[in-house]
């Protein structure tokens, strides 16, 4: 699958009714990147010995975050004909119970081809290491909706994990009012992060904006007109919309390293990085606080 996504952590500024205190140490969202874009995870194939190491690793983080579980394991087995994934989820209970965003990053990449490591640094470890790094913030600063942590396997495969996550929710899917899907978020070589969404959804355009100056935060990608150029269905969030849950995705648009075995750590800008994840921190805050003033979000944007 193609993916565009990208991932911001850090924060700038935002409106004053959710600045944040402090966000995470950017060393950490650096080192998360690093290590599961490493040879010893192999390229992180679903059902592979490299997948389940990386499994492990979201699953340590997650338990050193402090995330609760279900069913006493961040862990989730699956399995189809192509081979058995595994699921690591993980939430925060906010002052909202009934009332639960999705936020997702697939962990799996294609593995190794002709020898050679597919590593997928941008796609998808650059989004499971912002998928921590969110974690982390909200751990320490208690959200108003229900967050739940997945980090999904199978993306490659045909979003396997994320539509086995919908088909056998944790919890009544009723509850969940939005996904928010991170793919490919740390190339943004044209100064340029993706949202899409708005154009199924357009209430979601107003939460769309940020104050990074150095990259720029564009609401599209997502208009059936644009054809190839629509990632309305290129990943995991589509899963969601299948279910009439609205989206929000994070990517960048394709560069030269995509599906490559140059698709390495040290492909990437970390700085341009650190700012991605800033803005993307920054737009899930807004939401945050805004959809804390909405009983029906979910209905009224779908009515949109």
């Amino acid at each position: 699958m193609r993916r565009c996504l990208i991932i911001p952590f850090f924060l700038l500024a935002i409106s004053a009714s959710c600045q944040p205190k402090k966000a995470g140490k950017p060393d950490q969202l650096i080192a998360d990147l690093k290590e599961l874009s490493s040879d010893k995870y192999q390229g992180r194939k679903m059902g592979s010995a490299g997948s389940q190491m990386a499994a492990s690793y979201i699953s340590e983080r997650f338990a050193e975050i402090g995330l609760k579980s279900f069913n006493n394991s961040y862990r989730h087995k699956f399995s189809n004909l192509k081979a058995q994934g595994t699921n690591v989820l993980g939430y925060i209970e906010g002052k909202k119970k009934n009332e639960v965003i999705v936020i997702s990053a697939h962990f799996d990449h294609i593995g190794i081809i002709d020898g050679k490591i597919y590593n997928g640094a941008d796609d998808n470890a650059s989004g499971v290491a912002v998928l921590l790094s969110l974690a982390k913030y909200f751990a320490a600063h208690k959200p108003q909706q229900t967050l739940i942590f997945a980090a999904f396997d199978g993306e490659e495969a045909g979003f396997l994990g994320a539509r086995y996550f919908v088909a056998h929710p944790p919890l009544s899917l009723n509850k969940v009012i939005l996904n928010i899907n991170m793919d490919m978020v740390s190339r943004a070589d044209n100064g340029k992060l993706y949202a899409a969404g708005a154009y199924h959804y357009p209430n979601l355009k107003k939460y769309l904006t940020s104050t990074n100056k150095t990259i720029s935060l564009i609401a599209g990608h997502d208009d059936p007109k644009l054809g190839k150029n629509d990632w309305t269905k290129q990943s995991d969030h589509y899963a969601f919309l299948e279910k009439g849950i609205p989206f929000i995705y994070f990517g960048v648009e394709d560069h030269s390293d995509y599906h490559s075995n140059t698709d390495d750590f040290e492909r990437i800008d970390t700085s341009r990085f650190l700012n991605c994840a800033a803005i993307i921190q920054e737009v899930v805050l807004k939401i945050d606080a805004g959809l804390s003033l909405q009983n029906t979000f979910r209905e009224k944007l779908i009515s949109q």
